[in-house]
């Protein structure tokens, strides 16, 4: 309340700047009441001078002070306020009115300074970072203590605008760039935390631009500075799998799990430099992985590379951690590593047949079952406008558009479900309970009827829609080889013709159509159709051979089935035809 007066305006604005600077924040209350505090300082200095600017900007006001006020004394305390200023952290939705303020406030102190002998800045030269550089710091009186020195803000602000330059332009994927301005933040005036941030924001610069070996030597790095740096060591992971290096990756992510398990990530406090770039690349960029999505990582790895033990002990311990309540659960946002929660049951069933724990598939898979049936409708209409991406009415339209999508997730989830519980069956010798199962799952995928013109199952269908064909193709195939064990050949044989309708050319389902044929005795239509088979390319043969469908091309808990319908008797039936024929 006391007016203010020159003599002690220097002490005054020392104890605002040394507050300001104790209790900065990322808050909208922090930046407010600090933005408001700064605002309050420069409004008083301009009363010292009997002025006053109540109703200017926070530009206009900085203009204000720097061209009236000419009290030498003042000097230090309002360069360290512009400072301050400029290194408020403000949303990223103002990132580029922050650049411009800091750019404009510069300029007004580089005005303001007298006897300065300023050069230009060059052609090409980043304005912002040169007047940072370039700005020289008064000296300041030794008698009133700083929480920090200017020349340190000056060089705290100099790290954060180039790492802020950087990841605007690695956000704009000019990456050279961005290498470069990263690697001079690395050089600057930083913490250990914050350069291990910096590293790992290289080493995923480094990968962009296809330098795999070059990210992971400054993921290393991160590490080596800061190995609480868990991102950096995601990334690693990620790149290991980018050179196709599995015990690396595998290694890198047991060690994350590890680290998370012991210490997991909560809130911290952040420094002004870390504040002030705090922005969604950055954040990005340095996500911590939760530990299901982890454990889900090296689960999934594991039966991509055969490793079927464990990977079944990898995803036991994801379907744990998904019970354990809502601690455990994951962002929704798509930056997660984990799918739907029942693809992940229906994969774990997956390597659990592949493990021979037939029982233990059947019991999950009937989680999935019993979980998914009251999402699905009667009847699912798929119509002509559910490929088209745009919809006249984006209101009702688009949700309309996204229910029918989720009931068809939800319809292909509980038909896999039976499918993997026939096959289970299959394999355990009970195959009257395997072709009920397949039953099961043929009668669920009527459900989905298909109208519109020019929409066909085997016609550009939707990516739900080809896994449901797939689904369908897969279950008439293993009811088939039931019937084939029960010596009903005929109704084999119908599934087989059934299969082929739904994907022509298909090599299990036609090599079990043979077989059926050549069960029936009707040999020269078995001929007939094998010598159709022999005749594809050899190239292609032997790719179709391997696998009735690309397996990469479909979601991983479908592997195991589209390893159980491939047809195991094609070297005998082909010499016993070949006999035939001769």
């Amino acid at each position: 309340g006391l007016p203010a007066a020159l003599p002690t305006l220097p002490l005054e604005l020392t104890v605002l700047y040394n507050s300001l600077l104790s209790s900065v924040g990322a808050t909208d209350s922090a930046i407010r009441r600090e933005a408001e505090g700064i605002r309050m300082g420069l409004l008083r200095v301009l009363e010292s001078c009997g002025s006053g600017g109540q109703d200017l900007s926070t530009e206009e006001l900085w203009q204000k002070v720097l061209q009236e006020v000419t009290a030498e004394e003042l000097r230090a305390d309002l360069h360290r306020l512009c400072a301050l200023q400029a290194g408020f952290p403000v949303p990223w939705d103002w990132c580029f009115l922050l650049l411009f303020s800091i750019l404009l406030l510069f300029l007004f102190l580089s005005v303001y300074s007298q006897g300065t002998g300023r050069a230009h800045c060059s052609q090409g030269e980043n304005k912002l970072l040169y007047l940072l550089k370039s700005w020289q710091v008064p000296p300041e009186e030794a008698s009133l203590p700083l929480v920090q020195s200017a020349e340190d803000l000056k060089e705290t602000l100099c790290t954060s605008a180039v790492f802020l330059q950087g990841l605007l332009e690695l956000e704009a994927e000019n990456f050279p760039t961005a290498f470069s301005l990263l690697k001079e933040a690395a050089g600057g005036f930083c913490s250990k935390r914050l350069l291990a941030q910096i590293y790992t924001c290289l080493g995923c610069c480094a990968q962009r631009m296809g330098k795999p070996q070059t990210a992971l030597q400054h993921l290393k790095r991160a590490l080596q500075v800061d190995f609480q740096c868990l991102p950096a060591l995601s990334h690693a992971a990620a790149v290991y799998h980018e050179l196709k290096e599995t015990d690396a990756e595998l290694q890198a992510l047991a060690l994350l799990y590890e680290a998370l398990e012991k210490n997991p990530p909560g809130a911290t406090s952040l420094t002004q430099t870390e504040l002030l770039v705090c922005t969604p690349v950055l954040a990005s960029l340095l996500r911590h992985r939760h530990p299901s999505e982890v454990k889900y990582l090296l689960a999934q790895r594991c039966l991509q590379d055969g490793r079927v033990a464990d990977a079944v002990e990898h995803y036991l311990d994801v379907l744990t951690l998904l019970q354990e309540g809502p601690q455990q659960q994951v962002p929704l946002d798509g930056s997660s590593a984990l799918p739907r929660i029942p693809e992940v049951f229906l994969e774990a069933a997956s390597a659990l047949e592949q493990a021979g724990r037939h029982q233990d598939a059947i019991t999950v898979c009937e989680e999935v079952i019993s979980r998914t049936t009251d999402l699905i409708p009667r009847m699912l209409l798929v119509e002509q406008e559910l490929e088209l991406p745009e919809c006249p009415s984006p209101g009702a339209g688009l949700a309309g558009l996204s229910q029918k999508k989720e009931s068809l997730r939800c319809l292909a989830w509980r038909a896999a479900g039976y499918l993997h519980q026939g096959w289970a069956w299959a394999v355990l010798g009970e195959s009257k309970e395997a072709i009920t199962q397949f039953r099961r799952c043929l009668g669920d995928l009527l459900r989905v009827q298909l109208c519109g013109s020019g929409v066909g199952l085997t016609e550009n269908p939707l990516p739900e829609v080809e896994v449901l064909q797939k689904i369908r193709l897969l279950s008439l195939i293993g009811r088939g080889t039931q019937f084939l064990e029960l010596g009903k050949h005929k109704e084999a044989l119908l599934d087989f013709q059934h299969g082929l309708q739904i994907s022509p050319g298909d090599p299990a389902a036609a090599s079990y159509l043979v077989l059926a044929l050549w069960k029936l005795d009707r040999k020269q239509e078995a001929a007939a159709h094998w010598l159709k088979i022999s005749q594809s390319s050899p190239r292609e043969d032997e790719q179709v051979g391997s696998s009735p469908f690309s397996f990469r091309s479909f979601p991983l808990y479908l592997v195991s089935c589209l390893q159980q319908a491939l047809f195991p008797h094609r070297e005998s039936l082909a010499s016993r035809l070949q006999d035939y024929l001769g």
